[in-house]
């Protein structure tokens, strides 16, 4: 059979690409042919607070073809790659006892990358120790906790831009859990359940207007299939605006229309202007960082791995 041929020659299809470049519909084409599940790699799609405005696959559609690792995590939780990478070991042995072929999909590069080969084991952070944290330096500039990571871990102050407020949170968090520099856990990697196994990987790369007016023309889908509403009801939830799931594009901008600090054309531009430029980081992050991927044409993509897929191994 066709199915088992990819069983033999592939363990999984990987679909990357910056957002609204197709590669979703791409996927599901992928696993309808093969008998595959879609299972998420994209950072955002896992919350179960943002189907709309993340383009989360809609219910139709996850009714069509088993989808896997969408919205199984509240917006609450700081949902790390390691957590995720943790997810898809145990999603790759269930898929495997069953024989669905997994068709992964998705824009978050060092989701990928943890996969393909392997991702540095840093512990979590203890929540109590994380909400005892934020409290202290709630409302201290971001240079000042910049300082603050140059006093007590110089090697990852050197690293980090002093304006990068996440990152330098998440130095400074690490530090006060384990009391030893980031850095040091960076330097030692685990291997990914993926590493070393025969997969087929495209990167969906459309022309960057194209690109640019597909997200443009989905923003104003999205704001008519409830956005707004999705975010009001988020915004209800009186969340630290540091998770991960405040800072989805397209949040920012319409929670500061609803606190009446943007008009809702801004917020809209806003949010149309971030996902553009968030598309501009993936094709960059991509180019440079995975290099063994396949670019191909959306109009071409589906051909491509329909061949690659059917060839005899």
């Amino acid at each position: 059979m066709e199915t088992d041929r990819v069983k033999l020659r592939y363990r999984a299809v990987l679909i990357a690409g910056p957002t609204a470049s197709g590669k979703s519909a791409l996927a599901m084409a992928i696993a309808q042919r093969f008998g595959g599940t879609v299972v998420n790699t994209d950072s955002m799609q896992v919350y179960a607070d943002l189907r709309v405005i993340t383009a989360r696959p809609t219910i139709v559609e996850e009714a069509s073809v088993p989808h896997r690792l969408y919205g199984h995590v509240d917006g609450a939780v700081n949902y790390s790659a390691a957590r995720y990478v943790a997810d898809v070991t145990a999603l790759l042995a269930e898929l495997g006892d069953s024989g669905s072929l997994p068709v992964l999909v998705g824009g978050t590069g060092l989701y990928f990358k943890a996969l393909t080969e392997g991702f540095s084991a840093i512990p979590p952070v203890p929540e109590p120790v994380r909400e005892a944290f934020r409290a202290r330096v709630q409302g201290l500039e971001t240079a000042m906790l910049h300082a603050e990571l140059a006093a007590c871990d110089p090697a990852m102050a050197q690293r980090l831009r002093p304006s990068d407020r996440m990152r330098v949170m998440r130095a400074l968090e690490v530090f006060e859990a384990t009391g030893r520099s980031l850095a040091s856990f960076q330097g030692a990697r685990q291997p990914g359940p993926l590493d070393g196994l025969p997969l087929v990987k495209l990167f969906v790369s459309p022309e960057r207007e194209e690109v640019r007016a597909r997200i443009d023309r989905r923003f104003e889908v999205m704001m008519g299939q409830g956005a707004l509403e999705e975010v009001a009801a988020l915004r209800e939830r009186r969340l630290d605006p540091l998770l991960p799931v405040m800072r989805a594009h397209g949040v920012p901008g319409l929670i500061a229309h609803l606190d009446g600090q943007l008009s809702l054309d801004d917020a809209i531009r806003k949010g149309q202007a971030d996902t553009r430029a968030y598309a501009k980081r993936q094709v960059t992050w991509f180019r440079h960082q995975m290099e063994d991927w396949r670019a191909v044409a959306p109009e071409s993509a589906l051909d491509l791995a329909l061949r690659e897929l059917n060839a005899v191994a």
